[in-house]
């Protein structure tokens, strides 16, 4: 039998964890054969494997890569088990203590502890008074969510509404997230920088994902208007700072440090970038967007693998 460490320095064997689409349905991420395909042509053995799939063994596998496990949001003690299962038979990226940190948004309070610059955030748990702003547009959204689930804006005189939105969270058992409509996501967007390996990878930009009037439960285009974005300077800055705040060690491939990393940020009302959310867990990395970031992904993963 193949020993791991002849396996690792020959081929090594990496799996791409990914979510299950509904029966009939086929995966929304269109990187993932792509990846998949680079990391052979590069020299290791990639798998796609259903992160939830009892039959897969993860110690066969010198690295897991978490990428599109993106039904996480309404499964997150079930997922941070299984991440946490799994850092114990290989080396899963990113680690199982940044999955843990990372799926509860409540981390962008202590990213403004240290003085990052964030979207103003107030958390509204189960039990809480619901305390919504009078005086200007805000968002309400679950600490734990990805693609705008269960996201909506509202305007003060939809205050009806909006208790509606929070009362129906709280009865999920849900935090919600209650933060100022920036207005300049209207007309500047939302960029997402992307990291790899510890070092800038590529950015694009895209344009407004929450519309007026548009149903918290209803079904929303996560990323409307893509497009590649250079970074400003300040752009950059930002994100190396909210990254160096982690807890869980900066971003590099080294240890437990991070493999991967998207930052995405919007402009506040003073015209300066903020953080809006911190990407360690599964981001999109928009690859079809960038190709000539594919070969420098697959180097990086091969490394890590290795």
């Amino acid at each position: 039998m193949e020993s791991a460490v002849a396996r690792t320095a020959a081929r090594p064997r990496i799996a791409l964890a990914t979510y299950r689409p509904e029966e009939g349905a086929t995966s929304a991420d269109r990187d993932l054969p792509v990846l998949e395909g680079a990391l052979e042509d590069a020299g290791a053995r990639a798998g796609i494997v259903y992160w939830d799939d009892p039959a897969v063994d993860w110690a066969d596998f010198d690295l897991v890569l978490i990428r599109s496990t993106w039904d996480y949001s309404w499964r997150v003690a079930e997922f941070v088990a299984w991440a946490e299962r799994v850092a114990k038979l290989t080396r899963l990226a990113n680690p199982a203590a940044v999955v843990r940190w990372n799926t509860d948004k409540r981390y962008l309070g202590e990213l403004a502890g240290a003085g990052v610059a964030t979207v103003p955030t107030r958390y509204l748990a189960p039990g809480d008074p619901a305390d919504l702003p009078d005086d200007h547009e805000y968002v309400v959204k679950p600490t734990s969510g990805a693609g705008a689930r269960l996201a909506a804006r509202y305007r003060p005189e939809e205050r009806e509404t909006a208790l509606r939105h929070l009362a129906g969270m709280h009865e999920r058992g849900l935090t919600a997230m209650v933060q100022p409509y920036l207005r300049g996501v209207d007309t500047s967007g939302e960029r997402a920088l992307q990291f790899f390996g510890g070092r800038f990878l590529h950015a694009g930009r895209k344009g407004a994902v929450l519309e007026p009037g548009t149903a918290y439960d209803a079904d929303k285009v996560p990323h409307p208007r893509m497009e590649v974005w250079e970074p400003t300077p300040a752009e950059l800055a930002l994100a190396e700072r909210a990254l160096a705040a982690v807890p869980h060690g900066p971003s590099g491939t080294d240890g437990d440090a991070l493999l991967y990393a998207r930052v995405d940020v919007v402009d506040g009302d003073d015209g300066r970038p903020c953080v809006m959310e911190l990407e360690l867990v599964e981001p999109n990395l928009f690859l079809w967007l960038h190709p000539e970031s594919v070969p420098v992904v697959a180097e990086a993963v091969i490394r890590a693998a290795r």
